[in-house]
């Protein structure tokens, strides 16, 4: 078995529901990462790419019959280039790039392209299909742009809470207080602004033809636990969790180009090296949670210890999980989500896992950290994680 290195990796600007994103088709935002990513290895020839492996949550609207393979087509790529979609919710990306190092590493391709995308905003109303012909009641159209739908009924319900009230729960097992969730929240807007006003995510973001946004739209700097503390609960009416320590409804794209060691020649140096991987599963309800094992079983994988991590990319999809796994792992939360998180960034489910790994790989170049941890939570109960070595460092 060989290694796989991540060479490249990029995003669009994450837009805001029914923000300046909102006309762009989903296979649209992928075929603009997807073009994106691969600008940034010029001496790649595209006929060369072994595979592509998309992440996309819903594939219910626009996105649908294999999103990958449609960005690629839409991208100009040759149409020898096979493409496949995979499905783990807000983890398809980061699935899709471990799958993409697993293909790496058997030998299978020397150059894989993953990614991801999600339009939350062009998430399509679905209707079930009768059980039979001319019904005579009415049918109610189901959004696809958030949770659980057409749920069967044979689920428990403790399973089946909303993602908010599964938080809540989780916020009462840890006793995470609003003033804790809120404060990390200020802090994600506020680090986030400054990545763009240093000019950190310049090399890392991706334009969208056509759109008027040149950064993330959910940043928010005037963002302070003061601020924040004004908000309603959103779930329940003694909550915690609001809109402002939650992470939004979101659109984009993102993308990242893996290889061998000896696929140097044609995508120049690369910016850090797979080192290990974790997948994580519990009840339905606690998914927020998924992440610490994930992460555990990937830093044994990679054959070293959360002593020796110097940062950690956690997609923040609610304030009160991200500190959950931060209490749970022990570590200093000041080497978390450095240039800013989900909270202020976005989570546009597909895209999250891509934008947390490339983040990490930068972060670890830019601060000279051998090893970091990528890693997101999941709905209906699960977690992935990915271990980089900066081989800079190394």
């Amino acid at each position: 078995m060989g290694s796989a290195f991540v060479y490249a990796a990029t995003r669009t600007p994450f837009g805001r529901f029914d923000g300046a994103l909102a006309g762009v088709r989903p296979d649209d935002l992928a075929a603009a990462a997807l073009r994106g990513v691969l600008a940034k290895v010029p001496g790649l020839d595209p006929a060369d790419i072994g595979d592509v492996v998309w992440g996309n949550a819903n594939g219910a609207g626009e996105d649908n019959r294999n999103v990958g393979r449609m960005a690629v087509l839409l991208a100009g790529l040759p149409v020898t280039i096979s493409a496949v979609t995979v499905n783990r919710l807000c983890g398809s990306s980061l699935d899709a790039a471990m799958a993409a190092s697993r293909t790496v590493e058997s030998g299978d391709a020397d150059v894989v392209v993953a990614g991801g995308v999600e339009s939350m905003t062009r998430a399509p109303w679905v209707l079930p299909k009768p059980s039979r012909a001319f019904p005579a009641g009415d049918v109610t159209a189901v959004s696809t742009t958030l949770g659980w739908r057409l749920v069967n009924p044979r689920m428990p319900k403790e399973w089946t809470v909303s993602l908010g009230e599964a938080n809540e729960q989780l916020q009462e097992k840890f006793s995470i207080s609003r003033e804790r969730q809120d404060a990390f929240a200020a802090r994600s807007h506020a680090l986030a602004d400054d990545a763009w006003a240093a000019g950190f995510y310049d090399d890392l973001v991706t334009p969208v033809e056509g759109a008027d946004l040149a950064r993330d739209e959910g940043i928010r700097p005037g963002s302070t636990p003061e601020v924040l503390a004004r908000l309603k609960p959103a779930f329940r009416p003694d909550g915690t969790i609001t809109a402002g320590n939650a992470s939004p409804l979101s659109d984009g794209a993102s993308a990242l180009v893996l290889g061998s060691e000896r696929a140097a020649d044609r995508l120049g140096a690369p910016l850090a090296r797979v080192a290990g991987r974790g997948a994580a599963a519990l009840e339905p309800q606690a998914f927020g949670y998924a992440p610490v094992e994930a992460a555990n079983q990937a830093l044994r994988r990679a054959g070293i210890g959360w002593d020796d991590v110097g940062a950690v990319e956690l997609n923040e999809a609610f304030a009160v999980q991200s500190l959950a796994c931060v209490d749970a792992w022990g570590i200093d939360p000041e080497i978390v989500n450095v240039k800013g998180g989900a909270i202020a960034l976005g989570h546009p489910l597909g895209a999250s896992g891509g934008r947390v790994l490339g983040t990490l790989a930068h972060v670890l170049r830019e601060r000279g950290e051998r090893w970091g941890v990528a890693a997101i939570c999941i709905g209906v109960g699960q977690g992935l994680a990915v271990v980089l070595e900066n081989v800079s460092a190394a």
